[in-house]
């Protein structure tokens, strides 16, 4: 399931990509416009920006903007930055892998072939689409 530090930071984007002028766009007007907490949101783009997909500006007439074209902001990559792994479980994540616990042989688990294909479905939809494809 998604959270909800993913799904405002998507709204967040999409919300700052639809705007029409090249001005940072203020935190309170996204907030209020996509009904997100102000304190939240704060947090949510500074990941973003830490991450390389916003820039900001202080003080008067300052806010947030996108660094990149909304074309060349893959899904993919925010999802990892703010939701971490694709993968539904640790042993078949291609960035965060990790043995499960509960699990002695990953070679016999049954449920590992299953997770290999969802993971990699997941992973060709989210490349597929840019930030310019929410919009």
């Amino acid at each position: 399931m998604l959270s909800k530090k993913t799904k405002y930071g998507l709204k967040a984007l999409a919300y700052i990509a639809r705007q029409e002028c090249d001005t940072p766009v203020p935190i309170g007007a996204i907030a209020e416009s996509e009904n997100i907490s102000h304190k939240f949101l704060e947090s949510i783009l500074l990941t973003l920006r830490k991450s390389g997909f916003l820039g900001s500006k202080k003080g008067k007439g300052g806010g947030v903007y996108l660094i990149k074209e909304p074309k060349d902001i893959r899904m993919v990559d925010v999802i990892r930055v703010l939701e971490g792994p694709i993968a539904l479980v640790p042993c078949v994540s291609l960035n965060f892998y990790e043995k499960c616990d509960d699990c002695p042989d990953e070679k016999t688990c049954t449920i590992s072939r299953l997770m290999i294909q969802v993971r990699d479905s997941t992973l060709t939809v989210l490349r597929k689409n840019t930030l310019a494809d929410l919009m």
